[in-house]
């Protein structure tokens, strides 16, 4: 069991993080901000996806003017990223915004950052410093010779001391780099100097196919040492895809019990059925049923290649198949309920599923 840093907790909308809550999702649309039909599309395919928060983008008073519409139909709380302008900052809390992503070193001076302070506190909107390794000041680069973990910490500290000296301590840290040594490295010794909750993530970590395993080596090593309490992984692309990764990174460290965990044999010399087509196949016929928000019970399935790895190695699985000549076994907890030819077998294993199901729900 991993064993998590206690940290502070803060809300978000209705949704806590830190103080052991379990790690919030998040990603960011990618529309104009003003555009509100396409970036209210976009919050609803995040929300049905699975991702808790959301956070838009605030560059100017276009955008800050779309956000009154945006926060009354969003079935996720919005976050407010702004940089540079605190009057867009005040605009997002007078719209109704449950979060704010700001530095304050840079809206401007410290009268900027105590009219900003006060206003969210009286909202009960909590702010996101977020230090990242490409915005770093010139004199902290000079101090440590470039980017360091330790440059990247004495940021954030600045940051939110700025916070704290305005009596504002309902505070999120990120401190996020595309190199993942570095970014484990700033968490860690970040970690160690604060208790305010931690946003995780590798930042710019690329497209989906190699991002995604950039960042569950990154965002899954700092989970595994137990820091994080929200997270998100930034992939180029359509966001929704962020979603299924981070439940992914979740699940694999027992953090994300909700929906359907698969087993699936990698497939070797024994295997006489053609298994990557047929668990395809389920993958795809399991999602249509859109189970991942409708579960009232967590869901394993195992699609085994041979009766080596059959029932016996996944005998923890809810319900499960197992490969033979031609043909394969369905078992359930373990023990075999019926044999199927291979071309009966994706049918069979979505029949005997969807009664499985109707009984998980006949329990509650």
């Amino acid at each position: 069991m991993i064993e998590r840093k206690k940290t502070k907790q803060v809300m978000v909308g209705n949704v806590p993080i830190g103080g052991g809550a379990p790690v919030a999702i998040q990603s960011m649309t990618n529309t104009d901000t003003a555009d509100v039909p396409a970036t209210l599309r976009q919050i609803e395919e995040l929300a049905r996806a699975g991702c808790q928060l959301v956070r838009v983008t605030v560059p100017d008073e276009a955008a800050a003017a779309a956000l009154p519409e945006l926060t009354a139909a969003s079935p996720a709380p919005l976050i407010a990223d702004i940089h540079f302008d605190y009057r867009l900052a005040l605009a997002a809390l007078d719209a109704g915004i449950a979060g704010l992503r700001l530095n304050p070193g840079n809206i401007g001076g410290a009268e900027n950052v105590r009219q900003v302070a006060r206003a969210a506190k009286e909202a009960g909107v909590p702010i996101r410093v977020g230090v990242n390794s490409g915005s770093l000041s010139k004199e902290v680069l000079a101090r440590y010779g470039g980017v360091q973990a330790a440059a990247l910490v004495e940021s954030a500290l600045s940051e939110i001391a700025q916070l704290e000296a305005e009596n504002f301590f309902d505070i999120v840290v990120s401190l996020k780099a595309s190199n993942v040594p570095l970014m484990l490295e700033a968490y860690r010794q970040l970690a160690e100097r604060v208790d305010y909750p931690l946003h995780i993530g590798v930042t710019e970590a690329g497209t989906p196919r190699r991002g995604s395993i950039k960042s569950a080596v990154g965002i899954g090593a700092l989970l595994a040492q137990g820091l994080g309490d929200t997270l998100r992984v930034s992939l180029s692309g359509d966001p929704v895809q962020e979603i299924f990764v981070a439940k992914e990174i979740l699940r694999s460290l027992d953090l994300y019990r909700e929906g359907v965990e698969y087993i699936v044999c990698p497939t070797c010399g024994r295997t006489r059925i053609d298994l990557p087509a047929i668990a395809d196949e389920i993958e795809r016929r399991v999602e249509a049923l859109d189970l991942e928000n409708k579960l009232s019970k967590p869901l394993k399935l195992a699609i085994m290649g041979c009766v080596v790895n059959g029932p016996g190695e996944a005998r923890e699985a809810d319900l499960g198949l197992a490969g033979g000549n031609g043909e394969g076994a369905l078992f359930v907890k373990g023990k075999t309920v019926g044999k199927y030819p291979a071309e009966r077998l994706v049918d069979e294993f979505m029949k005997l599923l969807k009664v499985y199901i109707k009984d998980l729900e006949d329990e509650n």
